[in-house]
Formats: C-alpha cells, sequence, structure tokens
C-alpha cells in the first residue's frame, strides 16, 4: 500500500532589488540634481546631513511601499520582512541625517520639507493603493524630492527667495520631463499621445526660470538650458524625430539633466 506524498508549498524567489531600490530608474535623476547642484553652490555644514536625510526619506519609500502592497505579511512574509529590515536601515539614514541637520543648522533649512509633508503623505496613500505609476504621484513626487534644494540654500544663509527659486526650477524641470518622457514613450508604441502638454508644461518652465533671471533670483545661464529642454520635446514629439528605446529616452534624459544642473552651478559662480 503507496502512501502519497507530501505537497509542499512552491518556494517563492523574493529578489531584493525589487524590495530594497525604487523601480523608477528616472526618480534617481530627480533625486540627485537637485542635491549635487545645492552641495555645489551652497555647501555648509549641514547639506550632507540634508543630503543624508532625503537620501534616506527616497530610499525609504520602495521597501515601505513593498510592505503596504503586502499587507504587513498577510502574502508574503520572507518579502515582507525583508523589506521591514530596509525600510529599518533607510529610517537609521534618515534618522541621522534629521539629527546632524538639527545639530549643525537648527530647524529653518527644514521648513521646505515641512511644506511639503501633505504631498509626501499623499505618495505614501497612492503607494497604499496600488496607484504609484499614475501621473499626479509622480508630479507631485518630483516637487517633494526638488525642495532638497531650497533645504540646502537655506543651510547656507540663502536667502529665502533664492531658495524657493532655485527649487522652482528644478520642480518646473522634473515635471515638464516627466510629462514629455510619459508621451514620447506612449508615441514610440504607437499609443495615443498628446504633444500640447508636454510642450505647454515646458513652455511654463522657460517663461518661469526667464522670469527668476530678470528677477535677479537665479542665473540667465538656466534660461538657456530650458530653451534646449523645451527644443527636444517639440522635437522629440514630432513626425520627423529620431526613433529611440526606452533605455535610449532615459539616457538622453540624464544628460539633459545634467545640463540643468551645469547650467545653475556655472552660471551661479560666473554670474551669467
Amino acid at each position: 500500500m503507496s502512501t502519497a506524498a507530501p505537497i509542499t508549498a512552491p518556494v517563492r524567489v523574493v529578489r531584493v532589488r525589487q524590495v530594497a531600490l525604487p523601480v523608477e530608474h528616472g526618480g534617481w535623476a530627480f533625486l540627485l540634481e537637485p542635491l549635487i547642484a545645492g552641495l555645489a553652490i551652497a555647501y555648509s555644514t549641514g547639506a550632507p546631513w540634508i543630503a543624508c536625510l532625503t537620501i534616506g526619506a527616497f530610499l525609504t519609500r520602495q521597501p515601505l511601499k513593498v510592505l503596504l502592497a503586502d499587507r504587513f505579511g498577510m502574502r508574503n512574509r520572507e518579502r515582507a520582512s525583508l523589506a521591514f529590515r530596509f525600510l529599518l536601515c533607510y529610517g537609521a539614514i534618515f534618522s541621522v541625517g534629521l539629527a546632524g541637520t538639527l545639530l549643525t543648522v537648527g530647524f529653518r533649512p527644514l521648513l521646505p520639507f515641512t511644506w511639503v509633508l501633505p504631498l509626501a503623505l499623499f505618495q505614501i496613500y497612492i503607494d497604499a493603493s496600488g496607484q504609484s505609476r499614475k501621473l499626479i504621484p509622480e508630479l507631485t513626487g518630483a516637487v517633494v524630492m526638488s525642495a532638497s534644494i531650497a533645504a540646502i540654500g537655506l543651510s547656507a544663509n540663502m536667502s529665502l527667495a533664492n531658495a524657493i527659486a532655485l527649487w522652482a526650477i528644478f520642480a518646473s524641470r522634473s515635471i515638464a520631463s516627466i510629462l514629455y518622457v510619459r508621451e514620447r514613450l506612449r508615441l514610440e508604441k504607437g499609443k495615443r499621445h498628446s504633444r500640447v502638454v508636454p510642450t505647454l508644461a515646458h513652455v511654463a518652465a522657460l517663461i518661469l526660470t526667464a522670469a527668476l533671471a530678470y528677477s535677479g533670483l537665479s542665473p540667465f545661464l538656466a534660461i538657456l538650458a530650458m530653451s534646449v529642454l523645451a527644443y527636444r520635446a517639440i522635437a522629440g514629439l514630432s513626425p520627423g524625430r529620431t526613433r529611440m528605446k526606452a533605455m535610449q529616452i532615459g539616457v538622453w534624459e540624464i544628460i539633459y539633466g545634467t545640463a540643468v544642473v551645469l547650467s545653475v552651478v556655472i552660471g551661479h559662480f560666473a554670474s551669467i
């Protein structure tokens, strides 16, 4: 008489990268661009700590999103456990950065982060709802991350107006680029797309940058960088564009983002 073999549950493979690192590659650019520009033009004893807490907060989102989607272990305990460990690790990085900021430059540089706190909470809500790939959370996330340059500026005793101006430049660049890339990808896939919305967003970013420059709140060189971005959006969505794969589009966005950073940094030090 034979006995039935025991039934074993299928082994679930947990990929560390999917738990530990953000899946949106463009988010890294929107994180690093304002941080690098801020550290270059407004370095202070508090600047590295602000960068630390910003990076910690950015990294915290992915494991928290995994935990929320997994209902804190109700679907996959191993994945939830791994996400919780990364959440603690990234939370520690954020906490060290926050403590260092408060000890070196006080609370004032953190004001921009307090202003965008409702948007950060909105991000958590969206992640819990499983809608993080929607347009609105991407746009609000860009605004939240670009607040770091304003915080770094305030830590170096920059005026509030100048700090907000730098924030506005990088936030408008990010918003316009997100709209462009989404529509460009849809175009390359043969789907319905809009040329009007990304174009208007780039024109608005260019006008804003020009207004800030003529008010003495940002370098004029940033106008040139925004003009290049506007041309890229118009040409990139035109029938005569050069077809590109998603990775190529992403690489070019890194190049354009670098150009914006350089224009702000060089313009600041050269007063142009």
